[in-house]
């Protein structure tokens, strides 16, 4: 028969292990802030080429809202790691240029589509073999290179918002050297401050709306699956899902592949009639979660992750409302807060990525190519960094081991 003190004893653990201290849940509001700024207005786009009605592309939100909610949060808490789960972005723009003059029923024809693929992946261990052989340092060297614009933004924006971004910036560097948990949270309330002083937050674009999940029937054509799902499926995989799971090995998280993908690409797959396109590993965001800024203790990250799923499910309830509510905010404000959020994974990045002088080139080659930002075949940079990194530090490997032989012949 347990004693009251140990019921006692034992909740108070139990809740500890819950507890989430204010740096903690502002690293998952910021990435889900940061994931709803960055391309909400591309999957609006997408679904507007497919002519889906507003009505409809508030309920699409309404899901991809749902299904990042409880992804990240069932993912987080099983695995006691930051797995924040995303949209694919690319795929999103993908899917807005190449949805012109197809109907909605065929947009989700090519959601299930790409799904299945994507299970069938994870099933098969196949795109799991290939994360075991991608170098640490050439997968930090990707992350630097996708994080590295996000930098580069929220500086660019103090030419034209000098009074808004320079405060910012100016309470982070007082904040970071004197609580430096607390930076960003200090860094947020100055920028609502100065904002709302020089009457820049539109309140009166604000709108309370609660739109309900819509299903629509799939309609499969040979042309639709062909032309749109396999390409989507692929820049999914290369763009998303892998520097996904690269920023999550990056980060010290080697978590098992294959699980993941099948996780994430089935209940995509079950979500899918309800306009949710795919439901991938998170790169840019889950960077936010998985920073010591986050939680110095890299063990209990995972409850930055775990409230980001939290703030995914409040803006999947209030789907119809996200578009008003990023309307209403400057997007400089925006911009800086991720870019100073993310600054010490980037610097964490590039120090791992340029460590061991062996690799280093490779690493830079990754970083750049990455960081370019080119897309070539329909695939986004982040592949391309990788793959011509990866051939490098092939041929630069082959080229040492080489070397002494021929010494060796010599003598």
């Amino acid at each position: 028969m347990l004693r009251c003190a140990d019921v006692i004893t034992h909740s108070g653990a139990f809740m500890r292990q819950f507890s989430f201290p204010l740096p903690t849940a502002l690293a998952g509001f910021v990435a889900v802030l940061v994931g709803y700024a960055s391309s909400a207005a591309i999957i609006w786009q997408a679904a507007a080429a497919a002519g889906a009605s507003v009505g409809q592309i508030a309920a699409w939100m309404t899901a991809l809202g749902i299904g990042m909610g409880v992804s990240t949060l069932a993912l987080s808490c099983w695995y006691r790691a930051p797995v924040l789960t995303a949209w694919s972005t690319p795929g999103a723009a993908l899917l807005a240029t190449s949805l012109q003059g197809s109907t909605l029923n065929e947009a989700v024809g090519v959601f299930i589509f790409a799904n299945v693929l994507i299970v069938l992946c994870g099933v098969t261990g196949l795109f799991a073999r290939l994360m075991k052989i991608i170098p640490p340092s050439l997968a930090a060297a990707m992350l630097a290179g996708i994080l590295l614009r996000f930098g580069l933004q929220a500086f660019s924006a103090l030419e034209g918002h000098f009074w808004l971004c320079g405060g910012m910036l100016a309470a982070w560097v007082v904040a970071k050297a004197h609580m430096p948990r607390y930076a960003i949270v200090v860094t947020l309330i100055a920028g609502l401050a100065i904002s709302w002083l020089g009457g820049q937050i539109q309140s009166a674009a604000l709108r309370f709306e609660v739109v309900a999940p819509a299903f629509v029937a799939p309609h499969f054509t040979l042309a639709s699956l062909t032309g749109i799902g396999l390409p989507f499926f692929l820049v999914t995989m290369a763009s998303q899902n892998a520097p996904g799971l690269a920023t999550m090995q990056a980060a010290g998280y080697r978590l098992p592949v294959s699980p993941l993908i099948v996780a994430t690409g089935a209940l995509a797959l079950l979500l899918s009639p309800f306009g949710v396109f795919s439901i991938c590993i998170a790169a840019i965001t889950a960077a936010i979660c998985q920073s010591p800024d986050a939680h110095p203790d890299a063990s209990k990250r995972w409850l930055a992750a775990a409230a980001a799923g939290g703030f995914y499910l409040l803006a999947g309830l209030f789907g119809g409302s996200i578009t008003s509510l990023l309307a209403a905010l400057p997007l400089p404000w925006i911009q800086m807060l991720a870019g100073l959020a993310l600054l010490g994974t980037i610097s964490g990045s590039l120090h791992q990525a340029l460590v061991k002088e062996n690799e280093r080139d490779a690493a830079v080659v990754t970083f750049l190519v990455t960081a370019s930002g080119v897309t070539l075949l329909g695939v986004g940079s982040a592949f391309w960094g990788l793959a011509v990194g990866g051939i490098s530090y092939a041929i630069f490997s082959l080229a040492r081991r080489e070397a002494p032989l021929s010494e060796e012949k010599k003598a």
